[in-house]
């Protein structure tokens, strides 16, 4: 799923994990060269050094592309390629380091990858930039790689889904305030908040159990105990899918 740029700003703005500097974005000249040594940069990524040009996860810093002056310098992005790998962050806690899969591209995204630095193994981390901040948020906030494995899936492209019909599935930057505001934990437990409709009924999924792919729609003044009990709607067995039927899939 493209990532939600509007949400992904929102996951920005409001995280203590990113740390940002205002009116710090990156002139179109200097991404276009970097672009010409190292080809087209992933979609969300390029949003950023738009935006906001440089930043930091946890305190280290984010690759970032420099005027010709300074070429070359710590950080530049035009010299981290190596193959079909670009990398773009190392992780000062454990020196583990981030790279984009150039040769995975998928819809103007590519996959982020972890390089281990005591295995040299590689895995999957994210599919997008935009989901490695996103990963990143929820793991620094405690919800492991996400609630389910459907929103955990969800989250590895994009900090959540704001549909032009109001439909809004939360990313991690929101997710643990809304389920505190509805008390869904208590009132719920083996049921997680996902989302809401934008007219009062929230979006829920199973914790635990068979079922963890159902989605059911609920108003939040009736949630008590079971959501299907309670006289919740299922709406969908593939959030996903019906995701991406009722939106353009990316916002500026």
């Amino acid at each position: 799923m493209k990532p939600d740029l509007v949400l992904l700003r929102d996951l920005i703005d409001s995280s203590p994990v990113i740390g940002t500097r205002p009116d710090r974005g990156c002139p179109e000249a200097d991404i276009r060269r970097a672009e010409s040594v190292v080809g087209p940069l992933p979609a969300s990524y390029r949003w950023w050094l738009a935006h906001y040009g440089e930043g930091t996860v946890h305190g280290e810093a984010l690759a970032t592309v420099v005027p010709p002056r300074h070429a070359g310098a710590v950080g530049d992005l035009t010299g981290l390629r190596a193959g079909n790998r670009l990398g773009f962050h190392d992780d000062g806690d454990c020196d583990d380091s981030y790279h984009f899969a150039l040769d995975e591209r998928e819809d103007e995204e590519c996959p982020v990858v972890r390089w281990d630095c005591f295995t040299g193994g590689e895995e999957r981390f994210a599919d997008s930039f935009a989901g490695f901040l996103t990963a990143r948020v929820a793991l620094a906030s405690g919800l492991g790689n996400g609630p389910n494995p459907t929103i955990a899936r969800l989250w590895r492209s994009t900090p959540g889904v704001l549909r032009p019909d109001g439909v809004h599935v939360y990313g991690p930057h929101t997710f643990v305030e809304r389920d505190r505001t509805y008390r869904v934990r208590a009132l719920a437990p083996h049921w997680v908040l996902i989302g809401d409709d934008g007219g009062g009924r929230g979006l829920f999924m199973r914790r635990h159990g068979r079922d963890r792919t159902s989605v059911y729609r609920l108003d939040f003044r009736a949630v008590d105990g079971d959501i299907e009990d309670s006289g919740g709607e299922r709406v969908t067995g593939d959030l996903l899918a019906w995701l991406l039927a009722g939106t353009d899939g990316r916002r500026s």
